[in-house]
């Protein structure tokens, strides 16, 4: 693996763990009560952005690491899924 593959891995894992981590408890303004003119009523309240980012680094860290080791031990290359003999 490349330097660019791997960061492009980690990217890519960071941004999937991200979009799963965003709903899950998820105060909204419709829930509280409490909405804002001018704002949706399923805006969140306190999305607590810092712990999530940091929760995310640490699970996608681990994802990743387990990616790297799949991919680096050869246990599946390119010509294993070679469908149409291309390669």
């Amino acid at each position: 693996m490349t330097i660019t593959s791997v960061i492009v891995l980690y990217a890519v894992t960071w941004f999937m763990c991200l979009f799963i981590a965003l709903p899950i408890r998820v105060t909204t303004q419709n829930d509280t009560g409490e909405i804002i003119p001018g704002t949706a009523p399923s805006a969140p309240v306190n999305p607590r952005l810092g712990r999530k980012f940091f929760w995310v680094t640490v699970v996608s860290t681990v994802i990743w690491a387990a990616l790297c080791a799949f991919i680096l031990s050869g246990a599946l290359t390119v010509h294993d899924i070679d469908f149409f003999n291309r390669m």
